[in-house]
């Protein structure tokens, strides 16, 4: 019933900008915090960045003053802002959204994943 859609991956060089989307849509009341993910090649997965529903956010060291992760809640979309890429920000990045069910339930879904690949 609830989907996250991502769109906005691909390949950047290095010092490059992305701008990531993840659209949630399906029956749903509400959504609290909203976040990133990503996971590289051999390593485990990561968080990059969160954002509660009133606007407060928490990011990683490793992408602090690069990354800006946003909402619009009258879209029911979150973003992530990427700006001065390195390599090492190559992984597949998730969103993810905890989603209040009809049923008032908290459901932590996730997106689909979309490549970012940054190149030197």
């Amino acid at each position: 019933q609830v989907q996250l859609v991502e769109s906005g991956g691909g390949l950047v060089q290095a010092g490059g900008s992305l701008r990531l989307s993840c659209a949630v849509s399906g029956s749903f009341r509400s959504i609290n915090d909203m976040g990133w993910y990503r996971q590289a090649p051999g390593k485990q997965r990561e968080l990059v960045a969160t954002i509660t529903s009133g606007g407060t956010t928490n990011y990683a060291d490793s992408v602090k003053g690069r990354f800006t992760i946003s909402r619009d809640n009258a879209k029911n979309t979150e973003y992530l802002q990427m700006n001065s890429l390195k390599p090492e920000d190559t992984a597949i990045y998730y969103c993810n959204a905890k989603v209040v069910s009809r049923l008032f339930v908290v459901m932590s879904v996730w997106g689909q994943g979309t490549q970012v690949t940054v190149s030197s």
